[in-house]
């Protein structure tokens, strides 16, 4: 695995083009450079992410394979979606927790595109019997809850969003502590940076630094969940 160099202009301006270009007979007369400006960087940020994630997640994995690793496939799933466009216009990487068997797990993700580009730290669209755990320690801890909130450094990067119920789910009263929280269908935390970030092979650092600030959310959702933090 080769030193992280980041991603280049080669990488947005790949990207950029494929959304102009969104089918097969493009890709594939283009796959090399897929290969060398997407692929490559993004499998070598995955490798020095691996020492990164030791320091502040240790039971996250970076797995840095082609298939079946912490880089999510290009190629969309269009078996159940109105748009059938067969290729993704950016470039996700998910460090699952190591007991996780989908992107449901807890888990820290990067995101490039060439519009916007973003860390986020949580769970996204936990299976019903995770959401549920989640549902019930906040309704029963309140006070954890309310400290990781009120993390400043969580705060200092991260926002809280997503798809929530409007009404509040069976077996939760309306008059719970934070039962807007409650109402929520995913629990991440999300921060924008700048594409011209990620060019620089600095870039790593500035990842593991930011995504260390979601440990208060994380904790909590793995504790939920019952797996180590």
């Amino acid at each position: 695995m080769a030193a992280f160099k980041g991603f280049g202009p080669a990488t947005v301006g790949f990207l950029k083009e494929l959304g102009a270009n969104n089918n097969r007979e493009w890709f594939q007369a283009n796959k090399h450079r897929y290969e060398a400006e997407v692929l490559t960087p993004a499998l070598d940020f995955i490798g020095a992410m691996g020492a990164e994630l030791e320091g502040f997640a240790p039971h996250f994995t970076a797995l840095p394979k082609r298939l079946g690793g912490s880089l999510m496939r290009v190629y969309r799933d269009v078996r159940f979606s109105r748009n059938k466009v067969p290729y993704k216009t950016n470039i996700g990487i998910q460090f699952r927790h190591e007991q996780g068997k989908d992107v449901h797990a807890p888990g820290y993700y990067l995101h490039i595109e060439s519009t916007r580009c973003f860390f986020a730290a949580g769970m996204w669209r936990p299976a019903p019997e995770a959401l549920l755990a989640i549902r019930n320690r906040i309704a029963e801890k309140p006070a954890a809850w309310r400290r990781m909130l009120e993390d400043r450094e969580f705060n200092d990067a991260f926002r809280l969003g997503g798809e929530a119920l409007k009404r509040p789910p069976r077996g939760f009263d309306a008059d719970l502590p934070y039962i807007e929280d409650i109402k929520r269908k995913s629990f991440i935390g999300g921060c924008d940076f700048p594409v011209a970030n990620a060019a620089n092979p600095g870039f790593v650092g500035e990842a593991a630094a930011t995504l260390a600030k979601a440990g208060p959310l994380m904790a909590f959702l793995c504790a939920a969940v019952n797996v180590p933090f």
